[in-house]
């Protein structure tokens, strides 16, 4: 029984969802371009559970990289007004779109020359009729038995308010080293830093110029413990590495490995990588060529530093 009542309940809020994808027409355009044109900040509302849908919409436009927040709408009559200034964008939800708070603010906020985007099911509603743009997310009905608790609602809109904010990130170009910038803590921050914040530098990179003798290039193989020591020019250019991998095939072809320079025995062109890039991209470019260093370069090609595998296993990536 209470299997039943739960696929009855998720097949109707994926219906109200699937419903949504008909009504997108030039409106959602028009709203994304409001989104993207404001100059000030996006403020969501919404009373009871759709101020709760609009707390979610508030935390994803910011984490994405535009300025939102939530306010409540009784408290923004009492006073949190004050808020909203010309320029700004105010997102409402209002599924009947006549939520009294709601619809005492609209008089208000336009008063203060912010612009309106309307999320509700009633095309007809006071909130639809004085929004600059209104986004039908009305639904057949709800998931509760009695066709009155907020749900399929409240999905349908929540969905609405994602579309918004990825539409909106993906117009305006947003990139993984963005999100970044947003989210430096927990798993997700570990997951989205940057080579240059995990990678050795300075004094503990192993480097030396091309035209040192091969027994140095293996002393500081040996000091900086590595496995490795990248080859650079005068000007401090990567032109090569050296690897453990390098010195066996020497010994291979030449009675002493350690006669001769190390551009004599180096990788030329070996795989490099930006500071810039995520620490992921690093990790999955490694285990994908099964290498275990990569020399970290600038656009120029001078050498900055060394990333090693094991510190990005130590920072539990995944």
């Amino acid at each position: 029984m209470s299997r039943d009542t739960a696929r009855r309940v998720l097949d109707i809020e994926a219906r109200a969802i699937a419903a949504l994808v008909g009504r997108l027409d030039e409106r959602f355009d028009r709203a994304i371009a409001l989104l993207e044109e404001c100059r000030g900040r996006v403020i969501v509302t919404g009373m009871g559970k759709s101020g709760i849908v609009c707390q979610k919409i508030a935390a994803t436009l910011s984490s994405t990289g535009c300025p939102a927040y939530f306010m409540h709408p009784a408290e923004a009559l009492h006073g949190d007004l004050g808020m909203i200034v010309s320029g700004d964008v105010l997102v409402a939800v209002s599924n009947s779109g006549e939520t009294p708070e709601i619809v005492r603010l609209l008089e208000l906020v336009r008063r203060l020359d912010a612009r309106i985007v309307a999320l509700s099911g009633a095309a007809g509603s006071t909130l639809a009729r004085h929004a600059d743009v209104h986004l039908d997310v009305g639904v057949d009905q709800e998931a509760c038995s009695l066709d009155l608790v907020p749900t399929a609602s409240t999905t349908a809109a929540l969905a609405m308010g994602d579309a918004l904010a990825i539409a909106l990130y993906e117009r305006r170009g947003f990139t993984p080293q963005d999100f970044a910038r947003f989210h430096p803590g927990g798993h997700l921050g570990r997951k989205l830093q940057q080579v240059g914040d995990l990678m050795h530098r300075g004094a503990d990179v192993p480097v030396v110029r091309e035209t040192v003798p091969m027994r140095e290039a293996l002393e500081e193989i040996d000091r900086k413990r590595l496995g490795m020591t990248c080859v650079v020019d005068g000007a401090g250019r990567l032109v090569g590495i050296v690897t453990d991998g390098d010195l066996r095939r020497r010994m291979l072809r030449v009675a002493d490995p350690a006669v001769g320079t190390s551009a004599d025995a180096m990788t030329r062109d070996p795989v490099t990588i930006r500071p810039d890039a995520l620490a992921s991209e690093a990790l999955q470019g490694m285990e994908a060529r099964k290498i275990t260093s990569l020399p970290v370069v600038e656009a120029s090609g001078r050498l900055l530093g060394v990333i090693q595998i094991h510190d990005l296993w130590r920072t539990e990536l995944f």
